[in-house]
């Protein structure tokens, strides 16, 4: 076994890796990069070393500073996590080259499986059914536009070298075809240094499951259950569970060992995924096989009882596979639901910001009775949520004897973790949790797309409630006043009831609320409507009887920002300051930022016409591109930024004239 190894990622997979080797006794070095000074992963290590600037091309994908570095520090063995470097077959050549072990596959099967088109020419050979669509290596525009009206619509347009949804696009018609394989291409080549692309026939009512596999350097092979990941946005997985619900003895069977059939005969070694298409006539496809270990791996680790990265090291080191085939155990069901910084409501964009407030649920086996809960996390209250990585914040996982049974404490965890001052999808995942189609297993990759009513509902607070709640918790986390009715700001009144107001900003509204104290009751008016509460706040939690209501909730505040928790939802609210001016991403004929990034491309010059949903310019943020476009017909005024320039939330990026502006321009005398 190794002494010590390096860890060639970041966040919360370079935390997981760390638990292991120092259970095992290995020392870990870390590494980071200047927007990672501080982060959880540097404090958690033996030793961390200095990459470079924040960006990944400057950083935690410098090859050649990962190399040296693992050289000073005496490291034997380097683990790349995933994402990054993990399937990139020249850094596992540099590797081998250097001396140092390379905690995945050979570069052989990297490289095998690298290509997407390659992997399932591979796979038809081997028997394996695969989607039917284009590999070919002519990326001609004309050539695959002409392979694209073959295949049929809808259609999905992969990076060849891709993985975790980057250079993906669906594509519906042969009309939008050409701004979509431009798009994949520019992310693609921005991610992986890569633009190939290759065409799939899009199944959207097919299910997405994965085998987890397994194999040795004596050229042993095992598969260790399956996984069902059809719970996707933007085609990246949010929630995936182990085993895969619904599926027969026989289909198990026969994904496993053609998961198995395909790695060995690539002489794969260490932990890898092999991913499928499957549909409700049992029929499946093989889409890629991703040579890694897998961000929802502690589904299968908790059915299995099994520690992968323990594995990975066991087997990279040169043992045996611990386990053969008929040893595998599987027991109950394990539910991953990622907790990411995005934005739901608006076709979940990332987000970036600091973690102000951060209370994360009870964790361990026995938290709750016949219950495992687990939180594989790399961030800290007060830590940063940057745009140049990927903004999983943390991965929320449950484990118990039935499905039904851990779904429901999954929903019942999601509600207890509250996180404020940055953007997060939890209150979605509580929705989908909860939600009764994916009870009752109904899964397909256009699950979100179809149960919009169930993820999207209307909040379960009306606003007069939620202000109200808002301004009891204000008063009653104020200092206490001196004794003498003079001192403090309780609103004391000579001869009437206290009374105080209180101004809130609430989803771009203003609202003052006017507030008597009588006795232990507040009577609280709101838009000439009476509200009549009693409460009691313990820490962060308010115990409230509100028009006869009785209601709990938590509450969490920084500056004049308040943030209101109930039942797995998360309320902003601010407090009113007279110089607060709200800011839109669409004021004044200006389109502003939705989030911190970096302008890529520009598609219109100053004096350009332009017609409404044109997009103008390209803003790409956490590895993704997002396009902004017109909201009405008119011309462009000013262009504020270059291609290339960063950005922040809420920057007026350029200035429309709108046409009707322009019209009244032109008819004034």
């Amino acid at each position: 076994m190794f002494n010590r190894i390096l860890i060639a990622n970041r966040g919360e997979i370079a935390c997981r890796i760390i638990r292991t080797a120092r259970r095992l006794g290995i020392e870990t070095v870390a590494v980071y990069s200047d927007a990672d000074a501080r982060a959880a992963h540097v404090e958690l290590a033996d030793e961390a070393w200095r990459l470079g600037p924040a960006p990944a091309a400057e950083s935690y994908l410098r090859q050649d500073k990962l190399l040296d570095i693992a050289k000073a520090c005496g490291a034997e063995a380097i683990h790349p996590g995933y994402g990054f470097l993990s399937e990139n077959a020249g850094f596992a050549h540099a590797c081998a080259e250097q001396g140092l072990v390379f905690i995945g596959p050979p570069a052989t099967a990297i490289e095998a499986m690298g290509s997407k088109s390659a992997a399932k020419a591979l796979m038809a050979a081997a028997g394996v059914p695969v989607v039917p669509g284009y590999h070919g290596a002519n990326q001609d525009a004309e050539q695959l536009r002409r392979e694209a009206e073959r295949c049929g619509f809808p259609l999905l347009l992969k990076a060849v070298a891709g993985g975790g949804g980057k250079g993906m696009r669906v594509v519906h018609g042969i009309d939008e075809f050409d701004e979509a394989l431009a798009a994949a291409r520019r992310e693609a080549n921005a991610a992986f240094g890569d633009d190939a692309m290759l065409l799939e026939r899009y199944l959207p009512k097919a299910r997405h499951v994965e085998v987890q596999v397994f194999c040795d350097q004596f050229g042993h092979g095992i598969y260790l259950s399956e996984r069902d990941c059809s719970v996707q946005r933007r085609h990246q997985k949010v929630l995936e569970e182990a085993p895969a619900p619904g599926l027969s003895p026989q289909i198990r069977l026969a994904m496993g060992e053609a998961a198995v059939k395909a790695a060995l005969a690539i002489n794969y070694r260490g932990a890898g995924t092999l991913e499928f298409l499957y549909q409700a006539d049992g029929r499946f496809y093989f889409m890629e096989m991703n040579t890694r270990l897998q961000v929802e791996h502690p589904v299968t680790e908790l059915v299995t009882h099994l520690d992968l990265v323990e594995w990975q090291l066991r087997v990279a080191a040169g043992e045996p596979l611990p386990l053969t085939q008929e040893q595998v155990k599987i027991r109950g069901h394990a539910v991953e639901a990622r907790v990411y910084a995005e934005d739901p409501e608006h076709d979940f964009l990332p987000a970036a910001g600091t973690l102000h407030h951060l209370h994360e649920p009870a964790t361990g086996a026995d938290i709750i009775p016949g219950a495992i809960i687990r939180l594989d996390t790399g961030v800290r209250q007060g830590d940063d949520v940057g745009i140049f990585y990927d903004p999983l914040i943390a991965k929320l996982i449950v484990w118990a004897e039935y499905r039904d049974q851990a779904l429901r404490q999954l929903t019942r965890s999601l509600a207890q973790y509250r996180i404020g001052g940055v953007r997060t999808n939890l209150r979605f995942l509580h929705a989908l949790a909860g939600s009764a189609p994916l009870r009752a297993a109904e899964l397909h990759t256009g699950y979100i797309e179809q149960h919009g009513e169930w993820l999207f509902a209307p909040p379960g607070l009306e606003p007069a409630r939620l202000l109200a709640l808002c301004a009891a918790f204000v008063l009653l986390s104020e200092p206490q006043p001196a004794p003498s009715p003079f001192a403090g700001h309780r609103g004391w009144w000579l001869n009437l009831p206290a009374r105080r107001q209180l101004a809130f900003e609430y989803e771009g509204e203003a609202h003052r609320l006017d507030i008597r104290s009588e006795s232990d009751e507040y009577l609280i008016t709101l838009d000439n409507r009476q509200h009549r509460l009693t409460a009691e706040l313990q820490w962060e939690q308010l115990q409230a009887v509100i028009d006869g209501m009785p209601l709990r909730c938590h509450l969490a505040r920084h500056n004049d920002q308040l943030w209101l928790f109930y039942r797995g939802e998360r309320f902003d609210v601010r407090l009113h300051t007279p110089d607060y001016e709200q800011q839109s991403t669409h004021h004044g004929g200006g389109l502003c930022a939705p989030m911190p990034g970096v302008i890529s491309q520009l598609k219109v010059a100053v004096g350009d016409p332009v017609v409404a949903g044109q997009t103008l310019l390209i803003l790409e943020a956490m590895k993704m591109e997002h396009p902004i476009v017109a909201p009405t017909a008119g011309r462009v005024a000013e262009l504020y930024y270059r291609e290339g320039s960063q950005v922040g939330e809420g920057a007026e990026l350029l200035r429309l004239e709108p046409e009707q502006d322009r019209e009244q321009e032109q008819e004034a005398p």
